[in-house]
């Protein structure tokens, strides 16, 4: 059921200093919970965590974590990272049931040439991911969008994305993933040159 399994250690410290001395030997400060347990602090190898986090499946990697000796499935979310670093300085992991839905961000992928691109527009993407609930082995690593219909000043929204099965969009429907722009004087330039020509002229005669 597994994408990954993940060593972890009872954590006994507290306190930013010894999280911080954990963060600097290369081990992760992170707390368990969730499946109406009691909460667990535990650590993490950063190298192996970061590994499973930049993998296809990203935060949606179910991670089987070992405990000492004992095995959770589990979803990591809250990610925290250094703020120039970037490297992970906190992480959550979530208890889960494999035949419970859960609630995850998922990748927006456009595929596809759009029509209007044909025609001078340009393809603009504001929505990167949407929300969607599904059980565990369910999540898509992404969903992919044809964009090849838009036309010019066309626009895409939500409601127009297929979800896989098994796999319920809970972002609102018309939320704007893409739309093509026309760039300022498109279709315009000749005709603008022809009018001011022509007022010169009338303007030379006179």
């Amino acid at each position: 059921m597994a994408d990954a399994v993940l060593e972890a250690t009872s954590r006994t410290g507290r306190g930013s200093g010894d999280a911080g001395r954990s963060r600097r030997d290369g081990i992760v400060p992170a707390v368990v919970y969730g499946l109406g347990a009691e909460a667990t602090s535990v650590t993490v190898g950063a190298r192996e965590l970061d590994r499973i986090i930049q993998s296809a499946s990203g935060a949606n990697t179910l991670i089987e974590l070992k405990i000492d000796g004992t095995s959770y499935l589990t979803l990591a979310r809250q990610i925290q990272r250094h703020p120039v670093r970037h490297a992970i300085q906190h992480v959550d992991f979530i208890r889960i049931d494999a035949d419970t839905a859960v609630a995850a961000e998922v990748p927006l992928h456009l595929v596809g040439e759009p029509e209007g691109t044909k025609d001078g527009g340009r393809l603009e993407q504001q929505l990167f991911a949407i929300s969607v609930e599904a059980k565990p082995s369910d999540v898509p690593s992404a969903i992919e969008v044809d964009t090849s219909a838009l036309g010019l000043g066309g626009q895409l929204r939500v409601n127009e994305v297929v979800a896989p099965t098994g796999v319920t969009i809970i972002t609102d429907a018309n939320e704007i993933i893409a739309i093509i722009s026309v760039p300022r004087g498109l279709g315009q330039g000749e005709g603008e040159g022809e009018g001011e020509g022509a007022a010169g002229a009338e303007s030379s005669e006179s």
